[in-house]
């Protein structure tokens, strides 16, 4: 394997940290005695990305990125789940945020908030004690 790809930008496999565990749970001896769990990390200050977007990673995830797949029997499928799910992450913090279009509240909405809030209005001054001046 030879890193991932994100965008245009390599991420060398240097700059990737792979952890390997037992991944427990149902699976017997297989799941106990075997490192098939992968947990991969990428510090972002030495993922050679530009300065840029290497700040919206660690702006949108953090100084160190980290994944785990532990679904497989397999240590190579687990291996190559995490690095897709790495890669999906990094993309998915990349990708541009959609500006948010200001709108109008309707005048039926405008209506409807007046209403309750007259209703809510009512009920407290029915809740007071009776003015008994007269």
């Amino acid at each position: 394997m030879d890193g991932i790809r994100v965008g245009d930008h390599l991420i060398p496999e240097s700059a990737l940290e792979e952890i390997f565990e037992t991944s427990g749970g149902p699976g017997g001896q297989h799941a106990n005695r075997n490192e098939t769990s992968v947990r991969l990390r990428l510090t972002v200050s030495e993922s050679g990305l530009p300065s840029h977007l290497a700040s919206t990673i660690v702006t949108k995830l953090g100084p160190v990125v980290e994944v785990t797949s532990s679904e497989s029997r397999s240590q190579f499928r687990n291996r190559s789940m995490a690095r897709r799910r790495m890669k999906e992450q990094l993309e998915q913090a990349l990708k541009p945020e959609r500006t948010r279009k200001p709108t109008r509240p309707t005048r039926s909405s405008q209506r409807r908030r007046v209403e309750s809030k007259k209703a809510r209005s009512e009920t407290k001054r029915l809740r007071r004690r009776p003015n008994i001046d007269d």
